[in-house]
């Protein structure tokens, strides 16, 4: 969905004046990020998917602050974070809409990895596996199917009227791509199984990042 500028991250180190005059970048291609990682102590990537896709597999000191904790609490974190981050999700969609948070409380350098964290671990990147979960995008995927599935179905051996319930998925699903929200993602990511012991609030998010980068 977002181009990627492996090659010009490296020109915009080389010359600040070209940072300077490209700051529509956005985006971070997985060995870029894995040659920052061994480059930069200042780099801080931030995971905002669920903690039950962390778990399941996450960048090697990534943090996870779900996208719901870092849309509540932008300004709180965005105190604590410095000029060199990198935004992770899945596939990048919550990733972007994490990016947008922080531009609008002035952390305007913020970067979005190309591929997520699968893209990160194909290119050979340093990840820590846990217990394997289906990711939430997946979940929406299968959920959204099944009801247009049922509805027509249930339209066609009990009642028409229930065939309307996959023209409302298939209205929600028009609306979820035009605003670029996910109404069914946020109800998901609250069922009992996208849930863990690590769950973090607010404060943990916040207190995990390095102080330094304040």
């Amino acid at each position: 969905m977002w181009q990627t500028y492996g090659d010009t991250s490296a020109s915009l180190e080389r010359n600040p004046l070209l940072a300077s005059e490209t700051s529509t970048v956005t985006a971070l291609d997985p060995q870029t990020l894995r040659d920052w990682m061994d480059r930069h102590e200042d780099l801080i990537v931030i995971d905002v998917r669920s903690a039950a896709e962390f778990e399941s597999m996450h960048i090697r000191g990534s943090y996870n602050v779900p996208l719901p904790l870092l849309s509540e609490h932008t300004d709180e974190l965005a105190e604590r974070l410095g000029a060199r981050v990198v935004l992770v999700c899945q596939s990048g969609v919550r990733a972007e809409q994490a990016r947008q948070r922080l531009n609008t409380a002035g952390i305007g350098s913020a970067r979005v990895l190309t591929g997520g964290v699968p893209g990160f671990a194909a290119a050979g990147g340093d990840v820590v596996r846990g217990a394997q979960r289906w990711d939430l995008e997946r979940q929406v995927r299968m959920a959204a199917g099944s009801l247009v599935v049922g509805g027509l179905l249930a339209g066609r051996f009990v009642s028409p009227r229930l065939r309307l319930l996959a023209g409302a998925i298939g209205t929600g699903l028009t609306f979820s791509a035009a605003t670029n929200t996910c109404a069914m993602g946020k109800a998901l990511a609250r069922m009992p199984w996208n849930k863990t012991a690590a769950e973090p609030t607010a404060d943990s998010a916040i207190r995990q990042l390095p102080a330094t980068a304040a």
